[in-house]
């Protein structure tokens, strides 16, 4: 579905990823996992056109994505939810909806995705019409994944979901990917939280210092002795 070939990319000149190859099959959960820095988040926002690789390419569904601005990816079903969640604050639940759904075809197509996020986070339907700056860390991040899933994305990427929540929601929050994936959506986790991320993942990779150091298995990755040291103090 997906293929990341030997992208770097960078910010002022600096590269925080070189050489990084990536696959991602349709209908997997794929993480990207590694330390605070590791350019991870940059990974993300290069598939998503937020920067463009000064180098390789990024071929999504046989058609390169690398040189497309933002909301021409997002027309391709690619869907991004950002770190910090990024939600309008002055504005509605609904609102938040609506801007998400700003390049779906009709208004038919909108109100059944509205109706889909509905059904997958009930609060928000219950809470509309409220204002998404009094909303929990919890429920924000249930409106950030939601107004992703409005473009009705076939590739959703989430960056670092767990962000600022406690364990229970961070939980749920895992359980609401596994569901969105069995659904339909094909899913890249970027995530701090490696034991929880590894635990859902079909496959990953581990980032260090901008290059891919390790990738199989979700399980197999768990077990290794590199992660185990490196990220869960094992």
């Amino acid at each position: 579905m997906l293929s990341v070939n030997n992208i770097s990319a960078g910010y002022k000149g600096l590269l925080a990823i070189q050489d990084v190859s990536l696959q991602i099959d349709k209908g997997e959960i794929v993480s990207l996992v590694g330390s605070n820095g590791a350019g991870k988040s940059t990974i993300v926002k290069t598939i998503a056109g937020l920067m463009h690789p000064e180098k390789g390419e990024i071929i999504f569904e046989n058609t390169p994505i690398h040189k497309m601005p933002p909301y021409e990816i997002v027309k391709k079903r690619i869907s991004m939810i950002p770190e910090g969640r990024r939600l309008f604050g002055r504005l509605s639940v609904l609102d938040n909806l609506i801007l998400g759904a700003y390049a779906l075809d009709s208004q038919e197509e909108t109100e059944n995705m509205m109706e889909r996020v509905f059904n997958i986070f009930p609060i928000l339907r219950e809470r509309k019409g409220q204002r998404s700056d009094t909303f929990s860390g919890g429920e924000q991040q249930q409106l950030a994944i939601a107004r992703g899933l409005m473009s009705h994305p076939s590739l959703l990427m989430l960056d670092e979901p767990s962000l600022g929540l406690g364990p229970k929601l961070v939980s749920e929050i895992f359980k609401v990917v596994q569901d969105i994936n069995r659904n339909g959506v094909t899913v890249l986790l970027v995530e701090q939280n490696v034991h929880e991320a590894l635990q859902i993942s079909h496959r990953a990779y581990v980032l260090q210092t901008g290059r891919i150091v390790l990738e199989g298995k979700g399980e197999d990755i768990l077990k290794s002795d590199l992660v185990r040291q490196a990220y869960l103090g094992m």
